[in-house]
């Protein structure tokens, strides 16, 4: 062969192999687990402090664990979903060591919808040994359970690998959601949908992403409930039908919260919440039908590590988020060190595109619009989104503008003024190690 042809096969060869790392023909599979606990187990539910520990008195709805694994054929990836408040930073270390089989902490992101009538987040972090009722008792039952039932999805969603075509649209829509720290404060109005499909035509699984708080239980609310999403999430997978798995993850939803529909005015918060999903999902379902979907889709994934601000409380932590979780400051102390940690993951995403932003706790919209915007310059994808409280919660994260302002959201920033920026530029950093 001579030095042309060489040339013309190691081009020709380089070609192929950008090709196949910028797109691939995926598989997935998909599973789900109930992560309701027995009430034998006497688990409490997280979200209020004013609950005090109290276990859960029933069941309202179920919650459940969601996993898709995706597969280029040589490198796979787990985003799983669970109707849960959020998980501490000692959980998702200890699901890896358990799944075994070659799995790292790159290849899994996990995405808490933030339900607050879900399983307490304190009570599954085996660093809280502080034993407060407002913040929640560790419990190594309920610890195990949840743990346990991670793995089970990721492994079940594994073996059922098929091939897939893979699409993703977005929409602007007003009406559904608000800034809770200011009336004309910045609102993320887009619902994002990534539709997923089996070659043969069977929808497989939806992926749903729209930002605002799960909160329309208060802490009276006394069962076990995935709030408006889990109503979401119902609604779709019977509009849609066909054994179809939807999952719901959130936004930067640090400072969004719902807009009541009118239908439910003057029912029960337990009303509210599925009037809301209902027609949130009834809207969903609607906008799914139009997505067109490729099986040749752009897949990477990148794990940036994020070296955290030194941890300090706000000026008005002792009045605001201190008084409903009854801590002090030589509580707070002891407490930081040990709960909070130096560092953080930001997991990131590209499915054709779609590009997932792992954002480890709640972040304001402002952040997450921003963090959007620049994703969207980084990768060109057409679609980035903002994973909450992806992989672990570390804190609310605000600008600086918002955590100086003070009031409940920035009471509840461990720290200070500059966690807003730290983790904003981390992310994109990750952003950016991912393929075009």
């Amino acid at each position: 062969m001579n030095c042309r042809a060489c040339l013309i096969v190691s081009g020709l060869t380089f070609a192929m192999l950008s090709a196949r790392s910028l797109a691939a023909e995926l598989s997935a599979g998909v599973a789900r687990v109930d992560l309701t606990p027995p009430l034998s187990m006497h688990a409490p539910l997280g979200g209020y402090g004013a609950r005090m520990n109290k276990p859960a008195e029933g069941v309202h709805d179920r919650i459940f664990a969601k996993a898709l694994v995706l597969s280029d054929g040589e490198r796979r990836f787990a985003l799983v979903t669970c109707d849960m408040l959020g998980l501490a930073p000692p959980v998702k270390p200890e699901i890896i060591k358990r799944l075994g089989d070659g799995w790292t902490a790159e290849q899994i992101l996990i995405l808490p919808s933030h339900s607050h009538a879900a399983i307490e987040m304190a009570a599954i972090n085996p660093n809280n040994v502080f034993g407060i009722p407002q913040i929640g008792i560790y419990d190594p039952g309920l610890y195990d359970f949840t743990v346990n039932n991670f793995v089970d999805v990721i492994r079940r969603a594994a073996e059922r690998l098929q091939p897939v075509r893979i699409g993703t649209g977005s929409r602007q829509i007003a009406g559904w959601n608000r800034n809770r720290r200011a009336a004309d404060g910045l609102t993320d109005k887009e619902l994002t949908l990534t539709r997923i499909d089996a070659v043969a035509g069977q929808p497989l699984a939806v992926l749903v992403n729209f930002t605002a708080h799960p909160t329309f239980m208060s802490e009276k609310e006394m069962r076990f409930s995935a709030g408006w999403p889990g109503a979401l999430q119902h609604t779709m997978e019977a509009a849609i039908g066909k054994g179809v798995t939807v999952m719901y993850y959130n936004g930067a939803q640090g400072d969004q919260t719902t807009v009541g529909r009118p239908a439910a005015a003057g029912g029960s918060r337990w009303e509210n919440a599925t009037q809301y999903g209902l027609e949130l999902g009834l809207l969903a379902a609607g906008a799914w039908k139009d997505i067109p979907t490729q099986q040749d889709a752009p897949f990477d994934y990148h794990l940036q590590t994020i070296r955290l601000p030194e941890r300090r409380w706000h000026a008005d932590f002792m009045s605001t988020g201190g008084k409903e979780y009854g801590l002090s400051e030589s509580l707070l102390r002891d407490m930081l060190p040990r709960m909070f940690p130096d560092e953080t993951i930001s997991g990131s995403l590209r499915l054709g595109n779609l590009v997932i932003v792992g954002i480890p706790g709640e972040m304001t919209a402002e952040l997450g619009l921003k963090v959007k915007a620049e994703t969207k310059r980084i990768t060109g994808a057409a679609h980035p989104v903002i994973g909450g409280l992806a992989n672990e919660w570390i804190s609310y994260i605000l600008t600086a503008a918002a955590y100086r302002k003070g009031g409940y959201e920035a009471s509840v920033s461990f720290y200070g003024e500059t966690l807003g920026q730290t983790i904003r530029d981390g992310a994109l950093a990750g952003v950016s190690q991912l393929e075009k």
